[in-house]
């Protein structure tokens, strides 16, 4: 920016120009590598991968209100139909993990989203877990419609998720591509 002479900033004229927001997935953990989790070929064990992305899974679901008040409550709770985790780089002992969470989709009984795990300091892209939730009558045991309050916190979250990029990750199945 220009400077007047006397080396200040010339003031604004008041004009301000409309700010895009940033959209990305929220952060939904922050952790480290235990060293119990550790496996025999000195890396996180795959298990654990799971555990971190749980984790991360509870504050998504707290965050729509899907509180354990609110299960406790509701005779209600989201149960995890699928899962798939790609385990793209190593984590070791002491790695520091940042999870994001992305809303994928969304229906009146069923939440679709994706976790990325990031190692914290280095910045890559360590593991992705792509999962599809239940909502479940706890009583019955039964897949059933999740509250207007629920639906309507999915749909707002949904908006600003939908102008995202589709994971690259998503969607993808196991098998041996061949020639």
């Amino acid at each position: 920016m220009a400077r007047t002479a006397t080396g200040k900033r010339p003031r604004s004229s008041g004009a301000t120009r409309p700010r895009t927001a940033v959209i990305r997935p929220q952060v939904t953990h922050a952790g480290a590598v235990q060293p119990e989790w550790i496996d025999y070929n000195g890396h996180m064990n795959l298990a654990y991968y799971v555990l971190l992305f749980d984790f991360a899974t509870d504050t998504f679901l707290d965050r729509l209100g899907l509180t354990p008040a609110f299960r406790s409550r509701h005779h209600a709770s989201t149960f995890a139909a699928e899962i798939h985790v790609n385990y793209l780089r190593e984590l070791c002992a002491g790695d520091p993990v940042r999870i994001t969470t992305q809303l994928l989709d969304h229906d009146e009984r069923r939440i679709h989203y994706f976790h990325r795990m990031y190692h914290r300091s280095h910045g890559f892209l360590a593991a992705t877990n792509e999962l599809l939730s239940l909502y479940v009558d706890m009583r019955s045991r039964h897949v059933v419609p999740m509250p207007a309050l629920i639906r309507r916190r999915l749909a707002a979250m949904g908006r600003p998720d939908g102008r995202l990029p589709r994971p690259e990750q998503a969607g993808r199945v196991i098998r041996i591509r061949r020639g």
